[in-house]
């Protein structure tokens, strides 16, 4: 699940000594963590002086480690407590930004909290909202109409037994409230013969994680936002940890950092020049030796990107994942 986590249950920032090799030669300026989480990132930016953080994270819990990270670093980091498709709403002095960053995993502290609900190790009331919401997971197996819950799996989940999970969600939800261990034991019930390298839980979960939090179209505005944000030869780079992540992050800097003719999804509209300059076209993704130490990070991969000038279309985006988002507001 999250890239966070080892046998050890200690924290380890993936593909950390890649990220910084990215953006060591722009030190000196402003940085902004997305995804601020134990601080891994931005500890390690800050240790150089010349360096600044704006962090974020939607989560209220990261506060003890914001509070201890505005002690040690003083006027060098600032914290909001938004969402990063918010990150409209940061005013950036003397625009000395160099660089935006993502990792898109889960700490370990969020995992290991019951009352988050995101394991399926859990019990009670299932829940999994990371803050900022209108919806919890329970609201959506006790309310969401069968067809809807299938769609959701399917699409989110990539389930294949997303109907047969649903049907039996909407079977039992008559009469008892269905809780984290309940879903867990549906879905086990459901699949019950079928042998995988992964829980049987995990994609149903991850489904309910995606539509609670939104995060798909959390992904596609921060994206968007980051680019309108960063001046020009800044970087943009993301840590992502599951195949819609990426498939998301991998369109955003391919296909805008190519020469276009015209646009697949708006084809009567004039296509400006590249808007990112592309270093690697592969992921980075973690070695043996990191996988080793922290195995749940061999399903990261870090992607990043150059920023070359300052008008960029993004109807591309939007048109080619509008399924998922429109699965988004599946209620």
């Amino acid at each position: 699940m999250n890239a966070t986590i080892n046998l050890e249950n200690k924290h380890f920032p993936v593909l950390l000594n890649e990220l910084i090799s990215i953006i060591s030669p722009l030190y000196g300026g402003t940085f902004i963590d997305c995804t601020f989480g134990q601080g891994g990132y931005s500890k390690k930016i800050l240790e150089n002086k010349e360096n600044n953080i704006i962090a974020i994270d939607r989560d209220k819990d990261v506060l003890t480690s914001v509070s201890s990270f505005e002690k040690k670093y003083k006027n060098r980091f600032k914290f909001y407590n938004i969402k990063f498709s918010q990150l409209n709403k940061i005013k950036i002095k003397n625009n000395d930004l160099k660089g935006i960053i993502f990792d898109l995993g889960y700490s370990i502290s969020q995992i290991k909290n019951s009352k988050k609900g995101l394991s399926f190790n859990d019990k009670g009331k299932l829940n999994m909202r990371m803050g900022i919401n209108d919806l919890s997971a329970n609201d959506l197996i006790s309310e969401m109409d069968e067809n809807n819950l299938s769609k959701v799996f399917k699409i989110f989940g990539d389930e294949k037994y997303s109907k047969k999970i649903a049907r039996e969600i909407v079977k039992i939800r008559k009469y008892k409230t269905i809780k984290t261990e309940d879903l867990v034991q549906i879905i086990d019930s459901v699949k019950k013969y079928q042998k995988t390298k992964i829980h049987n839980s995990t994609k149903i979960f991850q489904a309910l994680r995606i539509l609670v939090n939104k995060e798909i179209s959390e992904l596609i505005n921060a994206l968007i936002n980051s680019f309108h944000l960063i001046p020009i030869g800044g970087v943009i780079a993301v840590v992502t940890f599951h195949s819609l992540e990426d498939k998301i992050v991998k369109f955003f800097f391919k296909h805008y950092s190519e020469e276009r003719n015209s646009s697949r999804y708006m084809p009567n509209e004039k296509v400006s020049e590249k808007c990112f300059k592309l270093i690697h076209k592969k992921p980075i993704i973690p070695g043996f030796k990191e996988v080793n130490q922290n195995p749940p990070s061999r399903s990261a991969k870090l992607r990043y990107a150059i920023k070359l000038n300052q008008k960029c279309n993004f109807n591309d985006l939007k048109e080619k994942f509008k399924y998922l988002t429109d699965a988004e507001e599946l209620r």
